[in-house]
C-alpha cells in the first residue's frame, strides 16, 4: 500500500468555519462526530462543552450546552419508540485546561466520566451507571466511545461502551441500561491498552464489534457476545482511534496524522492525507511557546495534511468529516470526487 494522498477526495479546509470565542480558540478540542439520519453533522466545541449541529455544507444550524465535560464520543442511534434519532454521548470526565498550562486540573485522575442518551435538542432520556466492575477500585471510569446493537438493524439493543481513558475495558449494557458484562482483551490478543473507539460492523451477515486498541497499535474484533474472533493491523497501523463505515469500506482515524481505509476483509486500501512527521514535532499535537506552554499549532495546520484526527463521520454521499485533537480544534471535510 502506497503512503500517498488519494485522488478520490478533495480536501475542504474551511468546512465548519464559525466565529470562535477566546474560550473556544483556547480550548483543547477532543470531540467525536456523528451523522443524523437526515444527514446533519454533529460534533462538539470542547472550549464550551457545546454540541454543534452543521449542514453538510458547513453551516452551523444550531448548538446547545449539555451536562458534560467533553463530548468525546458521539453516536447516533434510532429510538425504539418512534424511530427517531437519539444521540449518545461518552463524556470522559476531564480535559486539559489553559489555566493549568494545558495539564489536567488537580483531582482529574479521580474524576469519572459518564455515558448518557439524549434527543437532538439535548434533553436527557437515559443515563448509564458506572459499571460494577472490580477495576474501579483502583481506576477511574473514563468512557470514550459507544456502539449500539441497533434493533432497527436486527440487533437486540445492547449498548457497548469503551472505557478508553480509565480501566481500558469495554462494557456491555442491556437496551434498558443495565450492566451485563465486560471484555478486556485478555481472552483475545492481550489486555487492551486504551480501547479508544468501538463500532459494530454491519457489513457482514454476522455483525462484529471492532475495538481500536490504540496504544497497542492494533484492532481486536469480537462477536456480539464478546468472544474474540481475530486481531489485525499491527503491521500497517500505529494509532487506530475511531471508526466509521462508508459503503463497503471501513475508515479508521489514526491519531498520528492520517486516515486508513480498509476493505471488507480488513485489508488496507490506502492512507488519506498523511503527515508522517506530525507526531514527532515538538509539542504535538500543538506547538510550544517560547516559555514552553502549549499553543495552537498554526504553522502546521496546512491543507491536505492531517495533524491529529480524532472524531470521524461520513454522509450518504461518502464524504468524510474529521475533527482533530488540538487547541482550538479543526474540522475538515473530504469531498468524494
Amino acid at each position: 500500500m502506497s503512503n500517498k494522498v488519494t485522488n478520490n477526495y478533495n480536501w475542504m479546509d474551511d468546512w465548519g468555519h464559525r466565529d470562535q470565542t477566546e474560550q473556544s480558540l483556547t480550548g483543547w478540542a477532543h470531540p467525536g462526530m456523528a451523522t443524523t439520519s437526515d444527514g446533519r453533522i454533529i460534533t462538539c466545541d470542547s472550549g464550551h462543552s457545546e454540541i454543534l449541529i452543521y449542514s453538510q455544507e458547513g453551516d452551523l444550524l444550531e448548538s446547545w450546552s449539555g451536562n458534560f465535560t467533553d463530548a468525546h464520543g458521539l453516536t447516533i442511534s434510532t429510538s425504539e419508540e418512534g424511530g427517531e434519532d437519539v444521540l449518545w454521548i461518552a463524556d470522559n470526565g476531564s480535559k486539559r485546561l489553559a489555566e493549568h498550562s494545558y495539564e489536567y486540573p488537580p483531582g482529574a485522575d479521580s474524576q469519572s466520566g459518564r455515558v448518557f442518551r439524549c434527543n437532538l435538542n439535548g434533553t436527557e432520556t437515559l443515563s448509564l451507571s458506572q459499571p460494577d466492575h472490580p477495576a474501579y477500585k483502583s481506576s477511574r471510569y473514563s468512557p470514550t466511545s459507544i456502539a449500539i446493537n441497533e434493533i432497527s438493524k436486527g440487533g437486540n439493543g445492547d449498548i457497548w461502551v469503551a472505557d478508553g481513558y480509565g480501566a481500558s475495558i469495554v462494557h456491555r449494557f442491556s437496551k434498558d441500561g443495565n450492566y451485563l458484562d465486560s471484555i478486556d482483551g485478555t481472552k483475545g490478543s492481550g489486555q487492551f491498552n486504551c480501547p479508544h473507539g468501538i463500532i459494530i460492523d454491519w457489513r457482514k451477515n454476522n455483525p462484529e464489534l471492532y475495538v481500536a486498541d490504540r496504544a497497542n497499535g492494533r484492532i481486536q474484533v469480537f462477536d456480539l457476545d464478546g468472544n474474540h474472533l481475530r486481531t489485525f493491523g499491527s503491521d500497517f497501523m500505529t494509532t487506530p482511534s475511531e471508526f466509521v463505515l462508508s459503503g463497503t469500506k471501513l475508515i479508521v482515524a489514526e491519531l498520528e496524522a492520517r486516515l486508513t481505509v480498509l476493505d471488507e476483509g480488513d485489508q488496507p486500501i490506502e492512507y488519506l492525507f498523511p503527515d508522517d512527521s506530525a507526531a514527532g514535532s515538538e509539542g504535538w499535537p500543538n506547538e510550544l511557546s517560547d516559555s514552553g506552554i502549549s499553543k495552537r499549532p498554526s504553522s502546521r495546520l496546512t491543507p491536505q495534511k492531517f495533524n491529529s484526527p480524532h472524531g470521524i463521520t461520513t454522509d450518504e454521499h461518502g464524504n468524510i468529516y474529521v475533527a482533530e485533537w488540538l487547541i482550538g480544534g479543526r474540522f475538515t471535510k473530504l469531498k468524494i470526487t
